[in-house]
């Protein structure tokens, strides 16, 4: 078994561990206590850690749950815990601000939320807003405080790095971190790891003989999580060919490594889904959307996976290969069954092919789940609708949580082709919808509910993208929603 080098905190590591062990359990073994453990399934944010990798002479740091990250995955990375923010002789910035407003109770997610707003000050992506801050924690759980004073500890931190605050220069100074440790925010190992990592072997692909492939792990591991790290693994991630977002020949090429943040800050992506952003807010948290792939979540074949039922909508198709050949197949015939595909096992997902749009391509995304966030969804639904005037050209509505597999509307987007935006054009799409969908009930809802959630989304598709010709009101009160 290879040897797995990283720097975690302010230690080179060597270690023989199993690939697919976690970093939670590894960082717990060797005494590093203050990440806990908590769900285990990535849900609460206590076992909250930065990952920093290399890039472009510069270490770019992001907080993930360690229950779902797999130690292999590590080499030539720098892992830091709560114990790497710490100071000998004082508290931490962001830990003063959360002592100061009062924002620890039981203490138990603490260390995961100080990591995370830690982050936050690191970001040279973000915005200093509460809501971007917000969104810092979102994946951080807290049974104790109802978040009003972590909250107001946020509002602290934004106030001492805003124009006037003592901190102010560092949100505007080109190297994020040298201004942090120039201020003492951070320990001063921070501006060593470029140089330490650029000295550490990078990763080598190796999945010969492999029982469990792995990507971002964050269903894997919650499925079978005690199996793997007895087991031979292959790190996907390892292979960077399957990583990365290209615009050629009228569309996008995403490799199928892509997580779900790459993809959402990808400009061309922003270009073609001018709402990304309000759309990742529906999506898992911060923490999972660093981790999970896109080329995952469709492998997974979830009946209410939320990229999947979004890709699906935007026509997508999907490139696999076996090593040796590739083939494409349109995305809307991948899904043969529940949890079938038309895949053979020694294939691979290694790019998404996603035609790109116009002027007037209009796309939009819609999930109901019990919470706002990180949840699954009882019934999600993308929309792709590409107009001429005021006529559809094309429409692409996807379903999730309606049937055995991630659902597109086929005979519904017949229907909508070639006739005007109009509240009867909606009103008998909706039937058409119907017809097509076979919701059951489970514990997120009712068949009848589901039902309802399919015309309640058609309707929010067509009143989001086209509200000038639409209201809700206009087509649901002749509508059987």
């Amino acid at each position: 078994m290879e040897t797995i080098q990283f720097w975690l905190n302010d230690e080179l590591i060597e270690t023989d561990e199993s690939p697919g062990r976690l970093v939670l359990d590894y960082v717990r073994k060797n005494r590093l206590t203050g990440t806990k453990e908590g769900c285990k399934e990535g849900d609460c944010g206590a076992c909250t850690i930065l990952v920093g990798h290399l890039e472009a002479g510069r270490v770019r740091y992001e907080p993930v749950t360690s229950c779902l990250v797999p130690m292999g995955e590590m080499q030539g990375k720098h892992v830091v815990t709560i114990e790497g923010l710490n100071f000998r002789k004082k508290l931490s910035f962001v830990q003063d601000a959360m002592v100061h407003r009062g924002g620890t109770q039981c203490g138990y997610c603490t260390p995961g939320f100080v990591v995370s707003m830690t982050w936050f000050l690191m970001d040279r992506h973000g915005e200093l807003t509460m809501d971007a801050f917000k969104r810092s924690i979102s994946g951080n759980l807290c049974r104790c405080t109802g978040y009003n004073s972590i909250n107001r500890a946020g509002e602290d931190i934004l106030t001492a790095v805003s124009e006037g605050g003592p901190y102010a220069w560092i949100w505007e100074a080109d190297d994020r971190i040298q201004a942090l440790v120039d201020e003492e925010l951070i320990p001063a190992y921070f501006t060593q790891m470029p140089e330490r990592l650029a000295a550490v072997a990078a990763p080598r692909p190796n999945g010969a003989g492999a029982e469990f492939f792995i990507a971002g792990g964050t269903d894997l591991y919650v499925q079978r999580g005690e199996e793997i790290p007895a087991s031979r693994v292959a790190i996907l991630n390892h292979h960077p060919e399957m990583r990365g977002i290209r615009e050629d020949d009228n569309a996008l090429h995403i490799g199928a490594l892509t997580t779900f943040t790459e993809f959402a800050e990808d400009e061309a992506v922003r270009r073609l889904i001018p709402r990304m952003d309000d759309f990742m807010w529906l999506i898992a948290s911060l923490h999972i959307r660093n981790r999970a792939t896109l080329g995952g979540n469709i492998v997974n074949a979830s009946p209410i996976g939320d990229m999947t039922a979004l890709l699906l909508a935007l026509g997508s198709a999907l490139v696999l290969s076996d090593g040796t050949a590739t083939r494409e197949v349109a995305m809307r015939d991948f899904f043969l069954g529940y949890k079938q595909l038309d895949k053979r096992p020694e294939e691979l997902v290694t790019h998404i092919v996603v035609p790109l749009g116009t002027s007037n391509t209009h796309v939009n995304f819609e999930k109901v789940s019990k919470r706002k966030a990180l949840d699954i969804a009882t019934v999600c639904s993308g929309a792709r609708i590409d107009l001429n005037g005021d006529t559809i050209v094309s429409a692409y509505i996807s379903m999730g949580g309606v049937a055995a597999i991630p659902l597109l509307l086929r005979r519904t987007a017949a229907f909508l082709a070639g006739r005007e935006i109009s509240a009867e054009t909606v009103r008998g799409a909706l039937a058409v919808a119907q017809a097509e969908v076979t919701p059951i009930s489970d514990v997120r809802g009712s068949a009848d509910y589901k039902r309802l959630l399919v015309n309640q989304l058609i309707i929010a598709h067509f009143t989001v993208l086209f509200g000038q010709h639409l209201t809700f009101e206009q087509i649901h009160g002749a509508s059987h929603g």
